[in-house]
């Protein structure tokens, strides 16, 4: 008998820590928020339109990373994260911007800080690959280049719009004097392109529907405005005697293109640099205007480091002349963050406030755009001037145009020109 009650007292209380056991895993379990891991459906509500983007996160203890999706290139990753007790925070420091949200019931619901006076409401799904249309034989084929008509506060006539299609799906971009949209995705549904980008920046939606007249209606929404306008294919846009988009080298020029073109600003230091320092003198100097804000600048500064890279032995100096908002420039922890990201190694100075492009450089006529470049030559004369950057986005545009930049700095390289510039 004795025996036998020891035993039950035994088997009960193997009972109540087992017991215990499974209603601690149990809390821990409820305490312990589902892994944030993977990819993302989201969203961003810019002017009141809901913007589709793709992002990946990925978690290694309370650390949190991020990645979006330009196109299907994996691009802008987060400089510093967290993701504890259900709440994500997420920072972009070469942009200056922020995303935090809360993970609830397996959606992430928050904010998108872009910068002073811009947030975006942000909300985002896990990515279910089966609600991913299938391709679509009856949608319209509108792969190829078309020309978007409209009058632009830049003083274009005509946008680029570079289409790629595979059935229902598209990746498209909008190329403009200064710059392309970045990749475009989407597919056709009801009867029209639903199309979408959010790297971070620049976020852009897009409704194409293609008219009976073979015309495309494009409905077009940014961060700044909204708006509806037509696209013609090339040759339908010259038989009705419409004018082409603007050649990227005629956009911006030179008052006195006799005259060399004069900058004397601070480095990061503080130290005045000068286009008359003799560092300067008998080398190719591509003078190029710049932001930290800007999208197409950043598509632009890795290829700048590259040519550096390459022609800096030969006589390349290049003198990046920034231009940043006011509360930037205060401590420049953006365009630090920017010189940091893609390993910037030729010259920075701190030329002002985008405001003041053009009383800092009062020699250029026409000067609107970000990025824009001086090809200045041994010499001390621009032979060229060009505005504005590619992405891949914009195909052979943008593979074209890295070769012509090339060609342009090899040309000026290779004259034996070594007028020294005046020091007056």
């Amino acid at each position: 008998m004795k025996s036998t009650a020891h035993i039950r007292r035994l088997w009960a209380v193997s009972c109540l820590v087992l017991a215990a056991a499974c209603l601690s895993t149990a809390g821990q379990a409820q305490s312990q928020p589902q892994s944030i891991d993977g990819l993302w459906d989201a969203t961003v509500t810019v002017n009141n339109v809901p913007i589709p983007f793709r992002i990946e996160l990925s978690t290694n203890g309370t650390e949190a990373t991020n990645w979006f999706f330009n196109g299907d290139d994996k691009v802008n990753p987060s400089t510093q994260g967290s993701f504890r007790d259900g709440q994500l925070d997420l920072k972009f420091a070469s942009y200056a911007t922020e995303l935090k949200a809360t993970f609830n019931d397996e959606v992430l619901n928050g904010s998108f800080q872009g910068g002073p006076g811009s947030s975006y409401r942000f909300e985002a799904k896990r990515h279910n690959p089966s609600l991913t249309p299938a391709a679509d034989s009856s949608a319209p084929l509108i792969d190829g280049r078309w020309e978007i008509q409209v009058k632009s506060p830049k003083g274009e006539s005509a946008w680029h719009f570079i289409v790629k299609q595979s059935g229902t799906n598209v990746s498209a971009a909008i190329l403009r004097v200064d710059g392309d949209t970045g990749t475009l995705s989407g597919n056709y549904r009801d009867g029209k392109f639903v199309l979408s980008h959010f790297t971070g920046e620049r976020p852009f939606y897009a409704e194409v529907t293609p008219l009976a007249d073979g015309t495309l209606q494009l409905a077009l929404s940014n961060y700044r405005e909204t708006q509806t306008l037509i696209a013609f294919r090339p040759e339908a846009a010259r038989a009705k005697g419409l004018a082409p988009p603007d050649d990227p080298t005629q956009h911006t020029k030179l008052k006195d293109p006799n005259e060399p073109l004069h900058f004397s600003f601070p480095d990061l230091q503080g130290q005045i640099v000068s286009d008359r320092d003799p560092r300067f003198r008998g080398k190719v100097v591509l003078v190029n205007i710049t932001g930290s804000w800007c999208p197409n600048c950043h598509d632009e500064a890795p290829f700048l480091e590259s040519l550096y890279e390459k022609y800096h032995d030969k006589g390349l100096e290049i003198v990046a002349l920034d231009f940043e908002q006011a509360e930037q420039l205060k401590d420049l922890s953006r365009l630090r963050a920017f010189i940091q990201r893609y390993g910037v190694k030729y010259t920075y100075l701190v030329a002002g406030e985008p405001s003041q492009l053009n009383e800092k450089i009062p020699q250029a006529e026409n000067l609107n755009a970000w990025p824009t470049t001086f090809f200045v030559g041994r010499d001390g004369l621009v032979h060229e001037v060009h505005t504005g950057f590619t992405s891949r986005a914009s195909g052979s545009f943008d593979s074209d145009l890295k070769d012509q930049i090339s060609s342009n700095v090899a040309r000026l390289l290779s004259a034996n020109v070594q007028t020294a510039r005046s020091t007056k």
